[in-house]
């Protein structure tokens, strides 16, 4: 089915607004729908990009140009909620619920956010309860749309390569916190040397907030809020295990590495455009690929045999290679190894990281949080990806 049969005029998109898709238009407003759903992500992840940058070099501002580019995803994102939910396109009542829900919590987030703005000032952490309701509402909308692209999408090479872009953007929105520590170590760093990349009204902002004059407390206070143990759990706890996620349920091999390196490589040419119009700089977390890495090579050695191409046409959730309805010691023991696998791998690369180039503040024996973390979601995921008695 090609382009062809979507409207070619004003009154006839207007109509399809209306009345949904007929049957012989529906497999190709699916497909336009979805390409919209990455565009909206992809100006979200612009803005959000831009905007942990821009609130390390000026005081907060709702109207900043970050804002709005992320606001414009947010329109295209809720129009597109509204039709699919209202003309059940391209979902099932999971999908449904998951976009709806996420969609619903990140626009309630939004006047919660400026409201806390305007009662507590500053609150450039972005661990602060406000900004996790938009962080969580973003992580079910994806989740929603993950799912909904997948069951309404035939099986093949294009299906596999859309769904690790989605969960690629899911990825950026569960390492947008982290950001912070790898500005502002930065950050923290540039005001030691006597240059400081923020501006002079938002550190006395910063400074006022706590009652004390701007300073090396004052600073730090401002650009790393959080303790060293949270940067280390989160990627293991986090970001591993999104990347788990994706590896398991969309079942091509190196999907982990992709996804991260893919990330990675987003992050390095935001730096080299942000950087490169003043804004400040961030390190970003090279050690996610180690651990990303060794979630594949736990796929390969221990998943079920499958189609040997790198992205076969038809994949879909991998699981341990244990007989169907057998014990789920196997499928268990797998997940606490992965995780212990991948766990020493993001913190030996992340020693080197920090050898090399520098990272974050880390707290090594958090690490474990990250690992317990890591290992009942490995093992929740295993779980319900197991094979059933048919």
């Amino acid at each position: 089915m090609t382009t062809q049969t979507l409207p070619r005029t004003t009154s006839a998109w207007v109509d399809l607004a209306r009345t949904g898709p007929d049957a012989v238009q529906a497999p190709a407003v699916v497909a336009a729908v979805y390409r919209l759903w990455l565009a909206a992500f992809f100006l979200k992840m612009l803005g959000s990009s831009w905007d942990m940058s821009w609130h390390f070099k000026w005081l907060r501002d709702d109207l900043a140009p970050p804002h709005l580019l992320n606001t414009a995803g947010t329109v295209i994102v809720v129009v597109l909620v509204l039709f699919q939910a209202y003309h059940n396109v391209g979902v099932d009542a999971l999908a449904k619920r998951l976009m709806v829900g996420g969609t619903a919590t990140f626009l309630v987030a939004i006047p919660i956010d400026i409201l806390n703005h305007r009662i507590n000032g500053l609150d450039i952490t972005a661990w602060s309860p406000s900004h996790a309701l938009l962080y969580i509402g973003t992580a079910f909308m994806l989740l929603g749309v993950a799912r909904g692209y997948w069951i309404s999408t035939p099986p093949s090479r294009a299906r596999i390569l859309v769904s690790a872009a989605i969960w690629g953007f899911f990825l950026e929105n569960v390492l947008f916190p982290s950001q912070h520590q790898e500005y502002g170590v930065l950050s923290l760093e540039s005001w030691r040397a006597g240059a400081p990349t923020a501006e002079p009204i938002l550190l006395q902002f910063a400074a006022d907030q706590i009652g004390r004059q701007v300073d090396d407390i004052a600073v730090q206070g401002f650009a790393l809020p959080v303790g060293p143990g949270v940067y280390p759990a989160w990627i293991v706890g986090a970001a591993l295990l999104t990347l788990v996620a994706a590896r398991a349920l969309i079942g091509a091999r190196w999907t982990a590495t992709a996804i991260a390196a893919s990330y990675l490589a987003y992050r390095l040419v935001m730096w080299g455009l942000l950087a490169g119009t003043g804004f400040p700089k961030s390190i970003p977390p090279f050690l996610l690929l180690a651990g990303a890495i060794a979630v594949d090579l736990v796929f390969l050695a221990f998943a079920a045999r499958g189609a040997k191409s790198l992205i076969p046409r038809q994949a879909g959730p991998e699981r341990v290679a244990v007989q169907s309805g057998s014990s789920l010691v196997p499928v268990l023991a797998v997940a606490v190894l992965g995780a212990a696998i991948a766990t020493a791998a993001t913190a030996g690369a992340g020693w080197l990281q920090d050898f090399f180039i520098g990272t974050p503040p880390i707290d090594y024996p958090a690490y474990g949080y990250g690992f317990a973390a890591l290992a009942v979601g490995w093992a929740v995921i295993a779980t319900l990806t197991r094979p059933r008695h048919s």
